[in-house]
């Protein structure tokens, strides 16, 4: 029996994710943004928390820890980033492969919002939990890493199948369109989504998770080597870190 995802809204624009096994009752938990709203779930479906999968150390996807967890609740995070992360019953590392609610789950390094930023995917639910890493049409500001750190890591993920769900943290798809159009404004594939997210957005709808092969045609964050991009901000010959860049830069004062 497939794996079920339930997306929790949490804070003003965060996501959380639940993941159920009903074959083993397991249920587990990527980041915890806040409590309540992921108690009100558990207790909805009457699901029992196992795990909870630890992103990254920001403290809207770690803060909401404490209220969840129990002795029988085992907490999983990037090893390299224990020391700043709530006390880990598993750490991980790049290339792991680990067991989540019956599944395999394999860890990726996606540094570049933080340093040591873990990625999660889980293949038999054509999942992937990637936070503030990949995001709907975007990527997570470059708070700690390099823009060739966040750049290899988006090409990691862009590797993943193109029917893999990415589960990202955040509300930003709207603004992550209207920027993307500022750099691509006739671009038919960039223009369309933007449509559909407005029209997600007008209905109260979320736009997370999003399939990857959308992000591939329109985030520019996954393009930073397409000639068509390089062409429509000027670098036509420059090397893709530098058009990643350059791309990071325009949007963190759009």
């Amino acid at each position: 029996m497939p794996l079920e995802i339930v997306t929790v809204p949490c804070l003003s624009d965060n996501y959380a994710f639940l993941i159920h096994n009903s074959a083993t009752g397991q249920t587990a938990l990527v980041d915890a943004p806040e409590a309540a709203p992921v108690q009100t779930v558990l207790d909805a479906r009457g699901w029992t928390l196992t795990d909870v999968v630890l992103t990254h150390h920001h403290w809207d996807h770690v803060d909401g820890l404490p209220p969840l967890r129990r002795d029988d609740v085992r907490v999983i995070g990037a090893n390299a980033d224990a020391h700043r992360l709530p006390p880990l019953d598993l750490a991980v590392a790049d290339g792991d492969i680990f067991d989540l609610c019956g599944e395999s789950a394999e860890v990726f390094d996606v540094s570049g919002h933080t340093l040591n930023h873990i990625a999660v995917f889980v293949p038999a639910a054509k999942a992937a939990f990637t936070a503030d890493s990949l995001m709907a049409m975007g990527c997570g500001r470059l708070f700690e890493g390099t823009p060739q750190q966040m750049w290899h890591s988006m090409q990691k993920l862009r590797e993943l199948p193109d029917d893999t769900m990415i589960f990202s943290g955040h509300e930003y798809t709207a603004t992550n369109a209207k920027f993307a159009l500022s750099i691509e404004p006739d671009n038919p594939d960039i223009m369309s989504r933007s449509r559909a997210v407005d029209a997600a957005r007008a209905k109260g709808k979320a736009t997370v998770p999003s399939l990857l092969a959308d992000e591939k045609r329109t985030n520019p964050y996954l393009r930073a080597d397409d000639p068509a991009l390089m062409a429509a901000i000027g670098m036509h010959d420059a090397p893709a870190t530098a058009v990643f860049a350059e791309v990071r830069k325009r949007k963190d004062i759009f």
